[in-house]
């Protein structure tokens, strides 16, 4: 299998495990094992997410467990097309998560992935910013270790 392929192929798997129906089924077991230590995501935009998350720890906890403590359930984003070019992995895909207060966070998302050497090294996120802010509010500054 090419480069190409297999990057795809690994995004898939991890988009597939990580939005399953059943919020007790969903596993982010490979997305975490195939982040890179030192790995980057970058939101993008002018707006109070905006910034770049350097690292895996930070990843996982000052993102996405800001994310998920701002959720009523385990989060849920569903791709619904992947492009694939060498090291890179674009993802169009879309929310399908509930706010604690009961808002609609139904985000849409264009998601750009460079691995290397099976592992993710950097993404890219292209989202509704004014949505963001509005279900989930402004991004805490204390929130970010990195």
């Amino acid at each position: 299998m090419n480069i190409t392929a297999s990057n795809r192929k690994l995004i898939e798997e991890i988009f597939v495990a990580a939005s399953n129906p059943d919020p007790a089924a969903r596993d982010r077991a490979l997305f975490v094992a195939s982040l890179a230590d030192d790995a980057t995501w970058t939101v993008t935009g002018q707006y109070s997410w905006a910034r770049t998350f350097t690292g895996k720890q930070s990843i996982l906890n000052d993102l996405h467990g800001h994310v998920r403590a701002r959720l009523a359930e385990r989060t849920r984003t569903i791709a619904h097309r992947f492009i694939a070019d060498g090291d890179y992995v674009v993802v169009e895909a879309k929310g399908d998560n509930v706010t604690r207060e009961g808002v609609r966070y139904d985000n849409d998302y264009c998601l750009v992935f460079r691995l290397e050497d099976g592992k993710i090294r950097e993404i890219r996120e292209y989202c509704d910013s004014v949505l963001t802010e509005r279900a989930l509010g402004r991004f805490p500054e204390q929130a970010v270790a990195s």
